[in-house]
């Protein structure tokens, strides 16, 4: 076979280990998983009604314009239609930015660690990825404007980043595409934005007008909990989107996540209850870091990166056995932290318990 020699230098995403998997290798019957930042409320009642309501032919193909969510959306956000493009969850946008801007002789700059989907599909498309690494968890602005060139294309911020769930704040992001040239993309992916709770965390739908190279990716697989429905969107100037849609498939997101997705947005009081709780439950794992001696990373997502100062396989390992699925650390960029997404509190007081006796644990 004549492969493409970027496929071959790539690994496959390597999704967490199911319940059902650890249910069978460990014997257990009960498992929580907070290793993939899904929301543990679900979704709003709303969505599972719109689920009943649902009559239409799976014989025929999904709306391609994505008449009724687009709508939705515009409503919400005050966008005109046109400044919409939607994706097999956010992932997809970012594939196809990717196709339609980068190529072999360009480069794109991204912060690392970070989400890794920005330098797979660079590689891809065989364009240069200049990682710049995070300072104390947190973008390094300067460096990644030093990195910028006149072959760059693609700037990548992802704010709350994951893993560490620090963010951009409104000046530092000001500052930032000030000094952008106006002809280089920058995506501020925004997959945690509605847990956020900062009071300097930009509005950057406010900046759109201002800044025609921005674009604003998000998702309706964190909070809104329809991850298993793989819907997401960017937002931008009209003459971005009209150039990156053609690199979109054809009826690219499915009939049934639209239709719920739209009305999830209907429900916007579902969403400040989970980001009251997220909040809550964040306060939870502080204060046992605190108690603990341990390092973390103050979160604006729905997650926390805790460092333990050890191999987080170990961490992870020991709490796999008590029936908690997190996420080690290693494949993230931070080999003695453990990722956890922020669960019900009930599920965050089991879990904190099981981490302080492994703390307690003789080696």
């Amino acid at each position: 076979m004549k492969w493409n020699e970027s496929v071959l230098s790539l690994k496959p995403y390597q999704p967490g280990r199911t319940v059902d998997e650890v249910k069978k290798q460990l014997g257990l019957t009960e498992i929580t998983k907070l290793a993939s930042n899904e929301n543990p409320y679900g979704s709003s009642e709303l969505t599972k009604q719109a689920l009943s309501e649902w009559n239409q032919s799976f014989a025929l193909y999904p709306d391609g314009y994505a008449t009724v969510l687009r709508s939705a959306l515009a409503n919400l956000y005050n966008l005109r239609e046109t400044q919409l493009i939607f994706g097999n969850g956010s992932d997809e946008i970012i594939q196809i930015i990717s196709k339609s801007l980068l190529e072999p002789g360009k480069n794109t700059v991204m912060p690392t660690p970070s989400f890794p989907q920005y330098k797979h599909n660079a590689v891809l498309q065989q364009a240069e990825s200049r990682e710049v690494s995070l300072v104390d968890g947190a973008h390094d602005l300067n460096e990644m404007l030093n990195k910028v060139d006149e072959h760059t294309s693609v700037v990548w911020l992802c704010s709350p980043n994951n893993p560490t769930g620090l963010y951009i704040n409104h000046e530092d992001l000001i500052t930032f595409l000030d000094q952008v040239p106006s002809n280089v993309l920058v995506v501020l992916d925004e997959a945690y934005y509605e847990y956020a709770t900062a009071e300097d965390y930009p509005d950057t739908l406010a900046l759109l007008d201002k800044y025609t190279n921005i674009i604003i990716l998000r998702t309706f697989s964190k909070i809104y909990g329809l991850a298993g429905f793989r819907v997401g969107y960017g937002i931008a100037s009209e003459e971005i989107i009209s150039k990156i849609e053609p690199a979109r498939e054809p009826f690219n997101v499915n009939s049934i996540g639209m239709h719920v997705a739209a009305r999830a947005l209907e429900d916007q009081q579902f969403i400040d209850e989970c980001k009251k709780k997220n909040t809550e439950g964040l306060e939870q794992y502080y204060r046992f870091c605190k108690e603990s001696n341990l390092n973390y990373f103050p979160s604006q997502g729905n997650f926390i990166l805790i460092d333990f100062g050890i191999d987080s396989d170990e961490v992870f390992q020991y709490l796999l056995t008590k029936g908690y699925i997190v996420r080690s650390g290693k494949a993230l960029g931070f080999p003695t932290s453990i990722r956890i997404t922020v669960g019900t509190k009930a599920q965050n007081d089991n879990l904190i318990q099981f981490m302080k006796e492994f703390i307690k644990t003789p080696v």
